[in-house]
């Protein structure tokens, strides 16, 4: 399953669109995405960013041993692009250490 995380954009055909981290999250838990696209913005900071999925997956790596799926960040923010870019680098770390 290819996820995409978004409040404005629609999702690509094939992709399942979801409009917060928790639905990310759960997803993430069912062991069955291949494929993740996050945006960072999404309207309403107290329910989460696409920033806190990537602490919760550079987490579960640590934690449980988590296999991520392909992550890739569609963010219109440059320096929320930025942050979630240094995430992925760190959780790249976690993967090859």
């Amino acid at each position: 399953m290819k996820v995409y995380l978004d409040d404005l954009r629609t999702a690509p055909e094939g992709w399942v669109h979801v409009l917060w981290p928790d639905e990310v999250i759960d997803l993430l838990q069912t062991g069955d995405v291949t494929e993740l696209s996050l945006d960072h913005d999404l309207g309403d900071d107290s329910r989460g960013t696409g920033y806190d999925v990537l602490v919760w997956i550079e987490e579960a790596i640590v934690l449980h041993g988590f296999v991520p799926p392909a992550i890739n960040v569609h963010s219109a923010n440059p320096a929320a692009v930025q942050r979630m870019e240094a995430a992925l680098q760190s959780i790249a770390k976690r993967l090859d250490g």
